[in-house]
């Protein structure tokens, strides 16, 4: 895979993982264990695609869904839980692109740089958008958003290893989620500034 691909891959791994990081992680970790266009294995991120891994990430997967049915996704993410699961999707992020890199003898801490880069454009651009999403929403559909958010973090990280290229649609596309919440955010403050 040349350079290009290579980089696309990483990016849309990155930014799967930045939407919900557990669901990308063990589709790329299962994809690189039988070696299905991606392979970590004789990288120093082997240990992305090794049984325990992709154990402690489902354990992970699973306790984040139980808590979130118990507190509910609101309170996770605006509490500590939420800074803790933002921290994960950075770091998986990371580990995803420059796993991603080594596996073709590219230098991996470019993909490190980089991965936390577009896991934080996707989570800050997610969070804003089901933010402003379920103010709008009643109950049942609120519930349904934690689904959305995986089923579309496990469908970019699917097209990242299929069609990586895709993946650079996908970035333009989150990044002009952030800025259009941020500048629609921006807006609603100058009316109230407006109105004094």
């Amino acid at each position: 895979m040349d350079l290009f691909l290579v980089i696309c891959q990483g990016i849309g791994l990155a930014l799967a993982a930045g939407i919900r990081p557990f669901l990308p992680a063990l589709l790329a970790g299962a994809a690189a264990s039988v070696d299905l266009l991606v392979d970590f294995s004789g990288t120093d991120y082997a240990f992305l695609e090794r049984p325990g891994f992709l154990l402690a990430v489902t354990v992970a997967l699973i306790a984040v869904v139980t808590l979130e049915r118990r507190i509910g996704e609101e309170r996770i993410e605006a509490g500590p839980y939420g800074a803790a699961l933002a921290g994960i999707a950075l770091g998986v992020g990371a580990l995803l692109f420059a796993g991603s890199l080594d596996d073709e003898g590219y230098t991996a801490v470019a993909g490190l740089a980089g991965g936390i880069a577009c896991a934080a454009v996707a989570n800050a651009a997610v969070r804003a958008l089901f933010r402003r999403t379920r103010a709008r929403l009643d109950a049942d559909a609120r519930a349904a958003l934690p689904l959305y958010a995986n089923g579309t973090a496990l469908l970019l990280a699917a097209l990242a290893v299929i069609a990586p290229p895709l993946s650079l649609l996908a970035l333009g596309l989150l990044a002009w989620l952030l800025l259009g919440g941020r500048r629609r955010g921006g807006e609603k403050y100058a009316g109230l500034r407006i109105l004094r």
